[in-house]
């Protein structure tokens, strides 16, 4: 049993991915998991310098949007889903776009001053520039 539990252990953390936040190249060189986090959950809408800010999410149901949300923001799928429901009944914001692909979002961060997002480290190339590891 204690082997059965270390080999599921080691599957799982082997699954998961090395998430990174990137930022477009004109972006900060790099922001700290609170800034990020106030980005994605609307408490922020600048990055630091002042430029306005454009997060970009993975589309719901991917493992590497529920990586980043755990790390990063601390919510689960369930916890956005009722935030940002809260946020738009009322008024107070409207959640990141998102996009279905980590290439979509390497894509639209690589062409949009002030976008950030996050991909899968084997994914960063010259085009973007990771600003955060959580």
């Amino acid at each position: 049993m204690k082997y059965f539990l270390l080999t599921l252990l080691l599957a799982t953390s082997s699954a998961m991915a090395d998430v990174v936040v990137i930022a477009h190249p004109s972006g900060p060189d790099s922001m700290a998991k609170n800034d990020i986090r106030d980005l994605y959950i609307g408490r922020s809408k600048q990055l630091p310098g002042g430029q306005t800010a454009d997060p970009i999410d993975l589309s719901q149901g991917q493992a590497l949007r529920d990586e980043f949300h755990t790390k990063v923001t601390g919510r689960s799928q369930a916890q956005l889903n009722a935030f940002w429901s809260k946020q738009v009944f009322t008024g107070k914001g409207q959640p990141p776009r998102m996009l279905d692909s980590t290439t979509a979002v390497k894509s639209a961060v690589a062409n949009t001053p002030g976008a950030i997002g996050y991909i899968d480290a084997s994914e960063v190339d010259g085009s973007v520039k990771v600003i955060f590891t959580p």
